[in-house]
């Protein structure tokens, strides 16, 4: 019989990754999307670069940064009392970091896609950037703010290398779905592995599809207007 506790961790972890990166997100999204800086194409490729870097080697350097034994990992334990390596927490930081593109990249389409003349017309008429944010560009990026949130929590579900690295295996603390199955499959319980398996791509497919249907009929109602 399936554990469900694997399954409550991995949800409240896309959870919370998800809210956090929406609320990091979007400033740096506006950022990326409006910024005139010469270099901001480096703060670009540190974003992207969760995309193509392996997992493991993220997850390798986290846990030197994050371990006790290294400089700032021995500052947060002696001056905070915080222990991040191999704890749920621990867990969380490293989800955000390898989620970001997956929130930032959209976001960023999305600012881009309002039309320009709107935020002309809001400069002229005096609207200050916090205004213009809140009033013109976050209602009309409905589906960048779905895409984003949708990637964000599927993708933390099926995080593996990261998790592994930072988080270990610790039943009830850092063992997420995905590491259960890594479990199954060492001890050669394919079949427990299987269960597992299905469910996590059933529900990666019907967050798909539910994502994709959303945005299209948001883009026939668009059309018909």
């Amino acid at each position: 019989m399936l554990e469900t506790a694997p399954f409550v961790l991995t949800f409240k972890l896309a959870f919370l990754t998800t809210l956090l990166l929406l609320l990091l997100g979007i400033p740096l999204a506006y950022w990326l999307a409006f910024s005139r800086y010469r270099v901001k194409f480096i703060a670009e490729a540190i974003v992207s670069l969760p995309l193509v870097l392996p997992p493991t080697v993220l997850g390798f350097y986290l846990l030197l940064l994050l371990s006790p034994e290294n400089t700032f990992g021995r500052f947060l334990d002696e001056y905070f009392d915080i222990r991040l390596v191999f704890t749920f927490p621990g867990l969380v930081i490293a989800s955000v970091i390898y989620s970001l593109p997956f929130m930032v990249q959209p976001l960023k389409s999305g600012f881009a896609s309002v039309p320009q003349a709107w935020l002309d017309a809001a400069h002229t008429l005096g609207k200050s950037h916090w205004i213009i944010l809140r009033r013109v560009l976050l209602p009309n990026m409905k589906n960048a703010f779905l895409t984003g949130s949708v990637l964000t929590f599927a993708h933390t579900v099926g995080e593996f290398g990261v998790i592994l690295m930072v988080g270990g295996n610790i039943p009830g603390e850092t063992r997420v779905v995905s590491v259960a199955i890594y479990n199954e499959v060492e001890a050669m319980n394919y079949a427990q592995a299987n269960q597992y398996s299905l469910l996590l791509v059933g529900f990666s497919f019907l967050v798909l599809a539910v994502t994709y249907y959303v945005n299209r009929q948001k883009s026939l109602l668009l059309t018909y207007d």
